[in-house]
């Protein structure tokens, strides 16, 4: 939680250009995640997909939760990465 901006501030806000983790990161987050809002199966077929964050928010504890545009599921910002939009196609 709050890799760069601490926590309560959102990595990933809005309008954010995001890629989902590798497939085996998110199944190792599905694993071993033992809170809120676990992953689906589901959501694991969309590992490596570049997306936009719809709607960004912060479970209480500080968790970022975020949903993505035409990607099912809520994603912790342990499971996005930053698009560096400059090297971006």
């Amino acid at each position: 939680m709050g890799k760069t901006k601490g926590p309560y501030n959102c990595e990933f806000p809005k309008g954010t250009t995001v890629c989902i983790a590798s497939r085996d990161f998110l199944e190792k987050f599905q694993r071993d995640w033992q809170y809120h809002h676990k992953l689906t199966s589901e959501q694991l077929d969309h590992h490596g997909q570049i997306a936009v964050v719809e709607r960004a928010s912060v479970y209480h504890g500080g968790d970022e939760l975020y949903e993505l545009e035409g990607i099912p599921g809520i994603w912790h910002e342990h499971c996005l990465n930053a698009v560096d939009e400059k090297k971006s196609p």
